[in-house]
């Protein structure tokens, strides 16, 4: 659906403007450990719901008759990923600029908006 298409290439074109955006300086550095705690798991609810990683949990909360063992392992596989990707984060801003990384934020979603609208 061409609706559809034009949507989505658009927001990810919003996206790679928007992240250009630098953050006001010390927002970030003022939040309270508990601030971040709390902003952390509201973005990440919100982010994920609906997102293939919980619909792939649905599925296999439907076809195994342990849920526990389906709530655990997809917990600590997403830990796991989660940990590894802030790991990474952590590592890359200690050796490139912030500048530099959104720069590459944002030509990444330049790209994937303008190949989904223009994409085949």
């Amino acid at each position: 659906d061409q609706t559809l298409r034009w949507s989505l290439g658009i927001i990810f074109l919003l996206f790679a403007a928007w992240i250009l955006v630098p953050d006001k300086e010390g927002e970030i550095q003022n939040l309270s450990k508990h601030g971040v705690f709390l902003t952390t798991l509201i973005s990440f609810f919100l982010a994920e719901m609906g997102d293939k990683t919980q619909l792939a949990t649905v599925a296999l909360g439907a076809n195994y008759s342990s849920i526990w063992y389906v709530t655990i392992g997809s917990t600590v596989g997403m830990m796991g990923s989660n940990a590894l990707a802030i790991f990474l984060g952590d590592a890359l801003l200690k050796k490139i600029p912030m500048k530099f990384v959104r720069m590459g934020a944002s030509f990444l979603f330049l790209i994937f908006g303008l190949g989904i609208i223009f994409g085949d």
